[in-house]
């Protein structure tokens, strides 16, 4: 979830460096509608947006880029998924607040050199609106928190994996860094289905090999999530990745590709960017206290931000953290703990709070701060160095396994979010759907 969230914020900041032409299309009239998906509709406008987006980045190499008419269908099918799954959250009671939106605003001011102020002054400053741009960081949380209650609920990790990992010695301490491209295969697909995907797979290999670059071919064909940014998966921890697509990448030199290579949801292609050895994996650990006030139907975020803030204020006029937890912590698990939540790796509960983690003293209290499911206060008790290689906690082994299944569930839920839906293309030269056609 972490590579996706800084994928996400990476492609929604290089819309500050955009040129006028960026610009302007971001605030062309609206001018048709190009698909229905179930009770909404996706406009010309926002398609063109995407386009543009893609257009620049490719600007010192268009001939990378495919015909306008594919590169609109395929831009349009990432649209109509994105649509599908903010539709979901919604309906699963997903909410993000004003306060999440604000956070992640930092994250990308930070990364651009900037504060907040001066990132609006930059958005505003290539003629886009602000608050449109404040909505598309809504949507890509909202889809960032889908993706991590559809992988909670479905990718289930049991201890007997967890010991088969460590005592087969299966634990793989290098890194990879690859990409990939997917054809999908629809759900229930006929044999004459799965063929066409396979050849239009070898196909892609064929292009690749003869010269088309791969990042150019992932926007192209590829139907994952990561294709706008050329498939690329990032360094990776090799036990995090799927175990077929290890092998393969065992079996390539640096900027090698494989053969098509079938998987749950289709045919993958990799390319092997590459490897690293991670040698003694010296971290830092932090070990924290956490206090937890939950929002619900019942109690606002306001009204729990209130009670956190009281809470706060108790502490900081004497009151010890752990009783503070004891009494008032809604986090059944670390409350009778007095809040503490043993020693663990940075990163382990993801950007938003390694950031707060990141601001604190040994000793200090963090402000109030918002992330699912309600009101958070931390308190930094002590940070040390640990290796981690050599000696995998179970902690950790568990995370490489569940991150793996969830990436797995996910694009199953994807697929079958997509087959269930209906959809209408009206972009010209697209033929009508059938009647009775989900697309």
């Amino acid at each position: 979830m972490k590579q996706f969230l800084l994928a996400t914020l990476a492609a929604l900041a290089t819309a500050i460096h955009a040129p006028a032409a960026l610009a302007q299309s971001l605030t062309q009239p609206v001018d048709g509608i190009v698909a229905v998906v179930n009770d909404d509709v996706i406009l010309r406008s926002e398609l063109d947006r995407q386009v543009a987006q893609v257009t620049t980045q490719f600007a010192n190499n268009p001939a990378q880029l495919p015909p306008r008419d594919i590169l609109e269908r395929q831009l349009l099918d990432r649209l109509i998924l994105q649509k599908l799954q903010i539709a979901r959250a919604v309906d699963s009671g997903i909410k993000v607040s004003d306060a999440q939106i604000d956070q992640t605003l930092v994250q990308i001011a930070q990364q651009n050199r900037l504060d907040v102020s001066q990132l609006r002054g930059a958005i505003e400053s290539q003629g886009m609106d602000y608050g449109q741009f404040r909505n598309n960081v809504r949507d890509q949380l909202l889809v960032q928190h889908l993706r991590q209650q559809v992988g909670q609920s479905r990718a289930q990790v049991s201890d007997a994996e967890i010991d088969s990992l460590i005592k087969n010695g299966h634990v793989r301490t290098e890194q990879l860094h690859a990409a990939h491209i997917v054809i999908n295969v629809p759900e229930g697909a006929t044999p004459g289905q799965i063929d066409e995907a396979h050849a239009k797979a070898e196909d892609v290999v064929r292009q690749i090999r003869g010269g088309m670059e791969f990042a150019a071919a992932a926007l192209r064909y590829s139907n994952a999530e990561d294709a706008l940014q050329g498939g690329d998966l990032g360094w990776r921890n090799a036990n995090e990745l799927p175990p077929a697509l290890v092998a393969a990448a065992d079996k390539l030199q640096d900027g090698e590709i494989t053969d098509p290579l079938r998987g749950p949801n289709g045919f993958h292609i990799v390319k092997l960017i590459g490897k690293r050895d991670a040698g003694a994996q010296m971290v830092t650990e932090y070990k924290l206290q956490h206090i937890l006030v939950k929002t619900s139907e019942l109690v606002s975020s306001a009204q729990a931000k209130q009670r956190i803030e009281a809470i706060r204020n108790r502490i900081v006029g004497g009151e010890d953290f752990a009783k503070a937890a004891i009494d008032s912590s809604e986090e059944t698990e670390t409350a009778r703990l007095g809040g503490d939540m043993g020693w663990a790796p940075a990163g382990a509960f993801g950007p938003v709070v390694q950031q707060i983690v990141d601001g604190l003293k040994k000793g200090e209290v963090s402000q109030p701060f918002e992330a699912p499911p309600g009101w958070h206060l931390l308190k930094l008790d002590d940070t040390r160095q640990a290796n981690m290689a050599g000696q995998m906690q179970r902690s950790e082994a568990k995370n490489m396994i569940f991150q793996r299944k969830a990436e797995e569930e996910y694009m199953s839920f994807l697929r079958q979010l997509r087959s269930e839906a209906y959809v209408e293309i009206r972009l010209p030269g697209s033929e009508p759907p059938k009647a009775g056609s989900n697309s």
